[in-house]
């Protein structure tokens, strides 16, 4: 396999430890999971939903950015990650221009968009002092309407993805955009291994983009049972459904029998109500009590620290490279 050339990536998603972009999970990414998977050598990324009330959202950047410059400056030879905080493109996300503005005030190097492509006051304010945009896409027509609104790099989030996923298959969805984009690609879906990091390169990715794997760590901001439902869990025991939030996801089966619903009957969603808080006007909140998770957690066998996991996936990805003599 031939490798694509660094230099052809923006500047802050080269000298990576490895070539991975974490996934910003709600709730459970917060500064812990950040700043751990930062010094670990990748991308530590939240949702800016995660920071309630929004004032705190100030406090985390200033909290993180921080904690990162003392390890830099006491470390001087680490190979330190960038930040990314995602941002939902939605009407129904009222905080939207207040959480750019709090980002570009730390000028945030990135910017992950959600849902839909955003406006061009949103990509001047980040391009302004140099940030880019990686815009997640679940097919081929949303990748092309992101590229025209001027996005930096797309976020491929094909089946097997955990929360809110699509349905195409990672080598179509790869294949298909690498015919009329060559810039930056991370690539979601049950990537659980530095195997599979490699295997989504071999294919046209330049980033793995990995979600479930941080849950099962200890700077998750999980409880334990969710923890532990992801390790004793299989792809057997994801559901997709548009239920609990008005997007297609996949969720745990044990939290939704756990909520009193069926797993295998569950009923849809209004389409044209999208919720990120609770599910079908209930007391069941998605992502607290119905846990999201990808189809790769049958892969996951332990809680370890974020630091251990990408030792390991380090190892895996070399291994692999050897054995393929690339």
């Amino acid at each position: 396999m031939s490798e694509r050339p660094q230099n052809r990536l923006p500047a802050v998603l080269q000298n990576l430890a490895l070539p991975v972009i974490g996934a910003p999970m709600f709730i459970a990414s917060g500064p812990a999971l950040v700043k751990a998977q930062c010094k670990a050598g990748i991308v530590g990324a939240f949702p800016a939903l995660n920071a309630r009330p929004p004032e705190l959202l100030d406090a985390w950047l200033t909290e993180i950015q921080a904690d990162l410059a003392a390890y830099k400056a006491a470390h001087p030879d680490a190979i330190v990650g960038p930040i990314a905080v995602n941002q939902i493109v939605h009407q129904s996300n009222d905080r939207l221009a207040h959480d750019v503005e709090v980002c570009v005030r730390h000028r945030v190097p990135i910017i992950i968009s959600s849902l839909r492509a955003p406006p061009k006051e949103m990509m001047d304010a980040i391009h302004s002092y140099g940030g880019i945009v990686l815009h997640d896409v679940i097919s081929i027509r949303h990748a092309q309407k992101a590229l025209e609104a001027g996005v930096d790099g797309l976020i491929l989030v094909a089946a097997g993805a955990g929360g809110h996923a699509g349905t195409l298959s990672p080598f179509v969805l790869v294949g298909e955009v690498r015919k009329f984009f060559a810039g930056p690609i991370a690539l979601s879906g049950a990537i659980a291994t530095g195997d599979a990091v490699l295997a989504a390169q071999a294919m046209g990715a330049d980033f793995a983009y990995i979600g479930s794997r941080w849950l099962a760590t200890k700077e998750s901001n999980v409880d334990d049972a969710y923890r532990e439902a992801i390790v004793s869990s299989a792809a057997a025991d994801v559901v997709y459904t548009n239920l609990f939030t008005g997007v297609h996801g996949n969720y745990l089966k044990k939290s939704i029998i756990n909520a009193g619903l069926d797993p295998d009957n569950l009923p849809q969603a209004d389409k044209t109500v999208m919720n990120f808080g609770s599910g079908s006007g209930s007391k069941i909140k998605a992502w607290r009590d119905i846990w999201g998770a990808g189809q790769g957690v049958g892969l996951i066998d332990e809680v370890a620290s974020v630091a251990d996991i990408v030792q390991r996936m380090s190892a895996e990805y070399a291994a692999a490279k050897k054995r393929l003599q690339i």
